[in-house]
């Protein structure tokens, strides 16, 4: 999950999502991927939109000190928190579409988890991973299914639209595998093939979740784009009132737990 341009800016933020959301939401998938991409010890792997780094990470664990990764992420504030809880990996600050990389850098394996639905040019990033990639590298991109498949995350946004409208999430807005075939086949990628892959995601703090997706929520309605600081706060604390009652549902002993939809798309350079 990530949250809106706004609350990206809190100062606390990254630290909020190192704690809370990396964990329960982000590693499982990460472990997934990387198991995918089937690492060796002398990989070179590039993570892109990396946040505060649990993908790369975990690959750091699998390749070891023989091998090199390189997070790059466009927050410098994510970043922050990627170094101090990492500082043995090599993080860079840039956007997808003009990757920071080095003359002739290149690496055996790149990889983007829940990061392409948020890029503006999304054909120019996908031509950045194939030029960050070796002939005959690995490729792993992952973008969460829409969320029409995600009952949990479905009934959530239709609790917040009764006060604020329409919304569109842009989390689950890549979440056409299909598209996002052809979008790698079109920037060069070869043998390009994905799966859906399923989760069943537990959050013990289930409270703590559903207040920072509500706020991922009014940051994305037009309304929250042109409420105060203090009428966004003042819809969270509505719209967290009214899930109540879809938080109970999927509430498994003290637990919030939910099934969890996502494409990984593989290829080759």
């Amino acid at each position: 999950m990530n949250l809106p341009s706004y609350a990206m800016k809190q100062a606390s933020f990254p630290q909020m999502y190192e704690r809370s959301l990396v964990g329960p939401l982000f590693r499982p998938w990460a472990e997934m991927t990387v198991q995918e991409l089937g690492l060796g010890p002398r990989d070179r792997v590039l993570d892109i939109a990396c946040g505060t780094g649990i993908l790369a990470r975990l690959a750091r664990e699998r390749i070891g000190v023989a091998g090199h990764v390189v997070g790059i992420d466009i927050s410098p504030d994510m970043l922050a928190v990627a170094r101090a809880v990492a500082p043995g990996i090599e993080w860079r600050e840039g956007n997808a579409s003009a990757l920071p990389l080095k003359e002739g850098e290149q690496f055996d394996v790149v990889a983007c988890q829940q990061g392409l639905q948020f890029f503006s040019d999304k054909p120019a990033a996908a031509a950045q991973m194939r030029r960050a990639l070796v002939k005959d590298g690995r490729l792993a991109v992952a973008t969460w299914r829409s969320d029409e498949e995600i009952p949990f995350f479905r009934e959530l946004r239709r609790v917040a639209e009764r006060r604020l409208g329409a919304i569109s999430d842009q989390r689950y807005g890549f979440g056409d595998a299909a598209r996002l075939e052809t979008l790698l086949r079109d920037a060069g990628f070869n043998e390009v093939r994905s799966k859906v892959l399923s989760c069943t995601i537990r959050f013990e703090d289930g409270w703590s979740f559903l207040r920072l997706n509500t706020m991922a929520l009014v940051g994305m309605s037009a309304a929250g784009k042109v409420m105060s600081d203090q009428e966004r706060k003042d819809s969270v604390e509505e719209i967290v009132s009214d899930s109540a009652s879809v938080q109970q549902s999927y509430t498994d002993g003290s637990a919030l737990a939910f099934e969890l939809r996502t494409n990984l798309a593989m290829a080759t350079g």
